[in-house]
């Protein structure tokens, strides 16, 4: 199943375009099942996308928005993916929505993973719609090369939803949504901009290790769709 690659020649045309895909896709999801799943990454990258959807009229009281990946600190944090979501997605229309975080008490995450383990097994799985961002390392989620516990994280038959993870070259210890979590999404999304970020997933298409470009797990591995949202 190959990656479907959109190009734009100007970003907010994406974010309407794509926001629109998500809207119909989360309808459906409701329609069909009454409720709809909706897992999304932070970073600069999505907040102009948030900011569509939240205005969009989506039937947010039947969606619950969750993390793919968050950085083990507290959630007013600056660097936090759920004050970045509850910023710039979760007003609005969208604050309707139900929010599933990943943050939870304990002191590490590999300490809270049977916690953030049974909140996500509440949500209505698997997710109908999974939006993912891309470094310049070629990392995903919290999923970074050679990362502690990338193997593990990367294990198709481990039957883990989440995994508390370490990068070697970015601060904090980290929960990530696993790679088969991920991929058992129905719909997956990658959102980049930049010509920097094209050139990255460019690269991560040829031939060379999962391991040091750990998108690569994404694309080779593809269980549901992957379309590809790109601009300038």
């Amino acid at each position: 199943m190959k990656e479907k690659f959109k190009e734009y020649a100007d970003r907010q045309v994406l974010v309407n375009d794509l926001a629109e895909r998500i809207g119909r896709l989360l309808k459906q999801g409701v329609k069909e099942n009454g409720r709809a799943s909706f897992a999304v990454s932070g970073g600069s990258t999505p907040v102009d996308l948030f900011e569509r959807l939240s205005i969009l009229d989506i039937p947010w009281l039947n969606v619950v928005v969750t993390l793919v990946d968050e950085r083990w600190v507290e959630p007013t944090a600056s660097d936090s993916n759920e004050n970045l979501v509850r910023t710039h997605l979760l007003k609005n229309r969208a604050v309707a929505a139900v929010f599933v975080g990943m943050k939870k008490s304990a002191k590490t995450a590999r300490e809270g993973e049977r916690e953030c383990k049974m909140s996500l097994e509440k949500i209505s799985l698997p997710f109908d719609v999974l939006i993912l961002g891309l470094g310049s390392d070629g990392h995903t989620a919290s999923l970074f090369p050679y990362a502690t516990r990338l193997d593990e994280a990367t294990d198709l038959n481990s039957g883990r939803i989440c995994m508390g993870i370490m990068p070697l070259t970015a601060p904090h210890e980290r929960m990530t949504l696993t790679l088969p979590a991920i991929l058992d999404a129905k719909q997956i999304f990658l959102h980049i901009v930049g010509q920097e970020k094209k050139k990255v997933f460019q690269a991560a298409q040829a031939d060379g290790p999962s391991k040091k470009m750990p998108i690569r797990f994404i694309l080779r591995e593809q269980k549901s769709p992957v379309d590809v949202y790109w601009a300038p």
